[in-house]
């Protein structure tokens, strides 16, 4: 508000003598009426007498004695041309005299052989004139002025408290981003209305068309300089309404996995579980594939586990089953599943599903003790997870003898260290783990910068 406040003081300054206004305004415009010739679309009268030179003379000379920078100035007609002699002391002075003789009826042509003085004195004199004129003009208008001054404050101020009346907003949008947004166009549009009610006091509407048209330049030139921000910004608010996490989801987003921290402006902040801090810029995260693992509270896991060739499979599978249905944190709906992945080199793959309720339990402490159990269970039946067998043929002189051990026929005989031993059940802990979670409401409580998440929104 101080920004826009003393630019408009420095400008009004600057357009408050009434000369200067018509000045700026007739530029601004684009008022070519100044270079236009006056006179040059006239049809030269046929008539001409040594009568009609002396009027012009006569009116001319009478009209350059009322103006000081022009009563010098010697006037000489013949046949309709005017021949201009003597000093000026500016190119302005010049100009008007010869505008002047140009808008006399009968005038042809004016020839000018003026010439501009350098007379320091002079020189003076007249910018001592125009000082005093100027002080003159800017006392005269002071009072418009500092009305239109006070005029212009009292709408930004007003514009300013209504809008941080967020409440308002949020009536009109449940969206925290949004509503901030409305609040910050609200008092844009209140500076222009301040500004339309100065420039009215001071009589100067032709130049409102003008200065917005430069406005909307402006911003496009600066929006063109700056079109990473205004993606990252426009994106930004695509993001608040349509709220694909929240704070403190747990996302992975275009490879970059982490609890949400923040949605600012121009970047999604998140804490990675190393507890680093992620910057990726809204643009990249509109465009990316997100995914949460938080939205939905169950959430799957899976393993896999090899068991020997020569077991029975459906047996191993049951087991499996029977142990899922024992351990704490294993959900019974959705039901958990064992398959049989694939046929190995020297086993065969078991893939496990189960479900886990992350509201409650924490996911990987599940997985883990998931892992232990169907291991342990195993190892209790003589379900045993084998070791790879390789085949090594050796050469000779007569040719190739392969040693290998027959499966089908003969009993594998496992060593000592390898045979199977019950283990005793241990307590394990396997409640959720919310370090993070409390690093980002931490955050959230001694940090003073935006985020614009909020859960009044429509989620995607």
């Amino acid at each position: 508000m101080r920004k826009s406040f003393t630019a408009f003081v420095l400008w009004m300054t600057l357009v408050v003598s009434p000369s200067y206004a018509d000045q700026l305004t007739d530029l601004i415009a684009g008022d070519t009426e100044s270079q236009t010739t006056p006179g040059a679309d006239k049809v030269i009268d046929v008539n001409s007498s040594v009568q009609d030179d002396k009027k012009i003379q006569e009116r001319l000379q009478k009209i350059f004695s009322e103006m000081d920078n022009l009563k010098n100035i010697k006037i000489l007609t013949s046949n309709g041309i005017v021949t201009l002699q003597g000093e000026v002391n500016s190119a302005p002075a010049e100009k008007k005299a010869i505008q002047l003789s140009q808008q006399v009826e009968g005038v042809v042509e004016v020839e000018s052989e003026l010439v501009i003085t350098h007379d320091v004195q002079e020189r003076l004199e007249t910018t001592w004139q125009k000082l005093v004129k100027t002080a003159k003009a800017l006392v005269t208008g002071f009072p418009l002025f500092l009305l239109a001054i006070i005029a212009f404050t009292l709408t930004v101020i007003f514009g300013r408290w209504l809008s941080r009346r967020q409440s308002l907003y949020r009536r009109i949008a449940p969206n925290y981003f949004i509503a901030s947004l409305l609040g910050q166009i609200t008092r844009l549009l209140f500076i222009l209305l301040g500004l339309v009610i100065a420039l009215s006091l001071l009589d100067l509407t032709a130049l409102i068309g003008s200065v917005l048209g430069a406005a909307g330049i402006i911003g496009l030139a600066v929006g063109f300089a700056v079109r990473d921000t205004v993606e990252n910004y426009i994106t930004s608010i695509l993001l608040s309404l349509r709220n694909p996490f929240e704070v403190n989801d747990l996302v992975n987003i275009d490879g970059n996995e982490g609890n949400v921290v923040r949605l600012t402006t121009r970047a999604t902040i998140l804490l990675s579980p190393d507890g680093n801090h992620i910057r990726i810029p809204n643009s990249i995260v509109f465009k990316a594939v997100i995914i949460n693992y938080t939205r939905n509270a169950e959430r799957r896991f899976q393993f896999d586990a090899g068991i020997d060739a020569n077991q029975d499979l459906q047996i191993a599978q049951s087991l499996a089953l029977q142990t899922l249905g024992s351990i704490e944190g294993v959900l019974a709906e959705p039901k958990p599943m064992v398959i049989i992945e694939e046929l190995g080199n020297s086993s065969i793959v078991l893939r496990i599903y189960a479900w886990t309720d992350q509201d409650k339990f924490d996911f990987l402490k599940v997985r883990s003790e998931t892992i232990r159990q169907i291991k342990l269970a195993f190892d209790q039946a003589n379900i045993v997870m084998p070791e790879p067998i390789y085949q090594i043929k050796i050469g000779n002189e007569t040719g190739i003898d392969l040693k290998q051990k027959n499966n089908a026929d003969q009993e594998r005989v496992y060593p000592a260290h390898k045979q199977p031993r019950i283990i005793t059940h241990a307590t394990i802990d396997i409640s959720t783990d919310n370090t993070i979670e409390k690093k980002v409401v931490e955050e959230h409580e001694h940090g003073d910068t935006e985020n614009l998440l909020g859960k009044n929104a429509s989620q995607e």
